[in-house]
């Protein structure tokens, strides 16, 4: 730890003291800027958990959709973020690729009346009001499994944006069939169908990761997060959600060594002894990665000032159906 990184800490502190926000920080945050939060934790604990806050201004370290899923929830609240940075996997569909999934449903013979859409959180405030407006919701990935048994209860066709990884996970978790648009032929014959995107992430590890950590420690144990591609999740032994991951993680014996399917900021925080990155290469998210101790500093100060900057706005029709998109979650 630098004296400037000590510094720059304190300086945060002091004006944390002095103003009325609450800095939130995602668990794939780096250590300095983690350490900084007042709020922490996934996509899920951290939506909720901002709701309750009373601070005029939250501050939110992550990525772009998150600042949005608070501004969305709790349009009252100024959010700003450090760093507006932009979730990949997000970026991968807006409203118009939405439509056209649809459209691709309809040729597919499914009558958008009989589809019903289901949006994972990493998705921004125009896509969730798509979805909301065509009667879906959102999903966690700690959730996903109860908003999609939720779902299927209408009989309607799902279409699940924009993780193939997680919607295919689900499916076969839960003995569905699903497809991927653009990838598989017979939709209509498909009880999820997913739009094809991912986290760039959790498609760097790989069965033959697996198969050198069980031959090296024999006994070990394979721990993943579902945005892992299907072959990773069927050879682990658990997959969970990033809270899920940490707790079933605390609760191994000492001795029990684990290798960890998610990104590295997060496995780097676990257990100190017998926790391995499940990965050749280091799993580390670069959007994530963006936000410094410096851009926190620049925009706690900035609020100080009185001229906030990167302020997160969503217009009114966008946030009134994104909402009810997060509420049916939230009602779950």
């Amino acid at each position: 730890m630098t004296d400037n990184t000590e510094e720059l800490k304190a300086k945060i502190r002091a004006l944390k003291e002095k103003l009325s926000v609450t800095v939130v920080a995602h668990f794939y945050q780096r250590d300095e800027v983690f350490d900084m939060g007042d709020i922490t934790g996934d996509s899920l604990e951290l939506a909720k958990k901002t709701m309750a806050d009373d601070s005029e201004f939250v501050v939110f370290c992550g990525v772009g959709f998150m600042g949005q899923s608070v501004k969305v929830l709790s349009p009252e609240k100024r959010v700003v973020m450090p760093k507006i940075a932009c979730c990949a996997m997000a970026r991968m569909i807006d409203s118009l690729y939405f439509d056209e999934s649809v459209k691709k449903m309809e040729e597919a013979g499914i009558a958008e009346t009989n589809i019903l859409p289901i949006t994972y959180i990493n998705s921004n405030a125009d896509v969730k009001a798509k979805v909301g407006k065509m009667g879906g919701m959102v999903c966690t990935s700690s959730n996903a499994k109860t908003i999609i048994e939720t779902a299927l209860e209408e009989g309607k066709k799902i279409l699940f944006v924009p993780d193939r990884c997680l919607g295919q996970n689900i499916a076969n978790m839960m003995g569905l069939k699903s497809a991927v648009i653009g990838i598989d032929d017979n939709l209509s014959d498909a009880d999820i169908i997913c739009y094809d995107g991912f986290c760039s992430v959790h498609q760097l590890f790989s069965v033959d990761d697996i198969r050198f950590y069980r031959k090296k420690y024999p006994g070990i144990l394979i721990a993943v997060h579902p945005e892992c591609d299907p072959a990773i999740v069927a050879e682990a032994d658990f997959t969970g959600s990033t809270s899920q991951l940490i707790k079933y993680i605390a609760e191994l014996p000492e001795d029990q060594k684990v290798a960890v399917g998610t990104e590295f900021n997060l496995v780097n925080r676990l257990r100190p002894k017998n926790t391995y990155v499940l990965s050749s290469t280091k799993p580390e998210c670069p959007t994530m990665n963006e936000t410094t101790l410096e851009d926190l500093y620049n925009t706690l100060k900035s609020i100080d000032e009185g001229e906030p900057i990167n302020e997160i706005h969503v217009d009114e029709e966008t946030r009134k159906w994104a909402k009810v998109a997060l509420d049916r979650m939230m009602a779950l």
